[in-house]
């Protein structure tokens, strides 16, 4: 058996959250080969991976969303010329009315020709100009062809991607990656599983409805754009996973077949938190709360320093471990670390790309700001070193704070960007050990029962299994224990 794990902007080159996730699926799997489909920006990216790769991974490939056009043909002044039946596709697929997406895929894998000469050719221009005369007549036409080119050349270079077989393609999000999926699925005939950590088209909606570099109607665009592919994701897929009973309600919404959905809570490894490192010396003077996190805006890091600052002035002990890389969004952490200094804040360290076993042991609490997130993995972390967490209502934080009459609540849960109650929950856990000993032991109790690696390895293999079994692929023989199951 041979599986295709396809990421976009993670894997293998961003660490925490889902190349987690990835990495750790790939490992708790060592007698199945893999290979990893990477989509990224640029060439320029390419190979600065920021894990080793496990030793079942047999090949790494990229994929392009902005590319030199390396598939020229034109002579003598001549462009790519359709015939109708790929015109009426493409025109589908423009208009966004009944896709003829077979004829795409056959059209963009086996013919060689050049995407620039397509999006500057008649045809293009032809089917742009009826979509602007039909729905977009009060806007500027000139703007609103180059929109439609921006728009499409991406896609149009993800479809003209060549994809290596495998038995099984597992796309983690719908979007670029679920596209990816649908075509090696119609060439390949292989097993089509989707896994949405977040749910890739309203995350895509939110950021482009705040996003300064589209105005106006072209944000509507855009956002269509994505629930078309997220769509074709949602109907080819053999299996959709979700993290929470409230993200499939989402996918459901957004056109999956409910018969489709899986629940598949992350896991961590209990055992690498059993173990940690206690407070120090100096650690003792200090109510210690620790953020988990690459500094970027959809953390929110501007509002965890603004909240940590009254809370600070309430309850002078605390201080905030910021652990997480700075290098993925240069500019929003020098904006952080300015902010910093304007508010003249003492006790916040941002320490980088650090392990958090060495930490973790060390914290009283943790804290999450997130505006977007599936299932924080740092939140179960948190809970295997015993740490009660701070957190914005996001994702499935709620779920994990106060679980189903389980273990009882394990953190205080707080609204997106609101400064004055994550300043209130920060001083009112740092000012009982009590309730910071308690609020550990029910996050504890709801990791080790419901958000183990063992349970979700035992889940993905049965879905794995039986996708294999639909395609008539056998399980690999000789199941080598995982690295964890090893250390035992």
């Amino acid at each position: 058996m041979k599986i295709c794990v396809v990421a976009e902007g993670c894997y293998p080159y961003v660490i925490g959250g889902v190349s987690s996730w990835i990495h750790s699926m790939i490992k708790s799997f060592p007698n199945i080969e893999f290979i990893v489909l990477a989509i990224i920006s640029k060439r320029e990216e390419s190979g600065k991976f920021v894990y080793d790769m496990p030793e079942n991974v047999s090949g790494v490939y990229e994929v392009y969303l902005e590319d030199l056009d390396w598939g020229k043909t034109k002579k003598h002044g001549k462009r790519t010329k359709l015939d109708k039946q790929e015109y009426r596709a493409l025109r589908s697929i423009i208009i966004n009315q009944e896709v003829d997406w077979d004829t795409i895929f056959e059209m963009f894998q086996k013919r060689k020709f050049s995407i620039d000469d397509l999006l500057m050719g008649a045809d293009f221009l032809n089917i742009v100009k009826e979509v602007y005369d039909y729905r977009y007549p009060q806007i500027v036409f000139s703007d609103f062809l180059w929109t439609m080119r921006s728009i499409y050349l991406p896609l149009f270079l993800i479809l003209q991607t060549p994809l290596p077989k495998a038995d099984i393609y597992h796309c983690v999000a719908t979007g670029y990656a679920g596209l990816i999926g649908c075509i090696a699925k119609y060439f390949h005939n292989c097993a089509l599983l989707i896994s949405e950590h977040g749910i890739y088209t309203r995350e895509r909606e939110e950021e482009i409805l705040k996003a300064e570099w589209v105005m106006g109607i072209y944000k509507n665009i855009w956002i269509d754009q994505f629930r078309k592919m997220s769509l074709l994701a949602y109907t080819k897929a053999d299996k959709v996973t979700s993290l929470y009973a409230h993200a499939r309600d989402l996918q459901i919404d957004l056109g999956c077949p409910e018969e489709k959905i899986q629940i598949t809570p992350n896991g961590i490894d209990i055992k690498r938190f059993a173990h940690l490192q206690g407070k120090t010396a100096e650690d003792e003077k200090f109510i210690n709360i620790g953020a988990v996190l690459r500094v970027t805006p959809i953390k929110d890091v501007k509002t965890m320093v603004r909240a940590f600052a009254f809370a600070k002035e309430e309850l002078p002990s605390l201080k905030l471990w910021i652990m997480g890389p700075t290098d993925e969004d240069e500019e929003y952490a020098e904006e952080c670390f300015e902010l910093v200094e304007a508010l003249d804040v003492k006790d916040i360290v941002f320490t980088g790309r650090v392990n958090v076993t060495e930490y973790l042991g060390r914290m009283d609490f943790t804290l999450l700001t997130s505006i977007s997130e599936g299932q924080p993995l740092t939140i179960l972390e948190g809970y295997a070193a015993h740490k009660p967490v701070v957190a914005t209502d996001v994702g499935c934080c709620r779920e994990l704070i106060y679980g189903n009459d389980d273990f009882g609540e394990a953190g205080i849960l707080t609204h997106i960007m609101n400064v004055a109650e994550l300043s209130q929950a920060m001083v009112e856990l740092g000012k009982s050990k009590r309730m910071r000993e308690e609020m550990g032991e029910s996050g504890y109790k709801r990791v080790v029962s419901s958000y183990r690696i063992e349970q979700m390895k035992d889940t993905y293999e049965q879905i794995y299994r039986q996708l294999g079994d639909k395609y008539n692929v056998s399980w690999p023989a000789g199941v080598l224990k995982t690295e964890a199951e090893q250390t035992e």
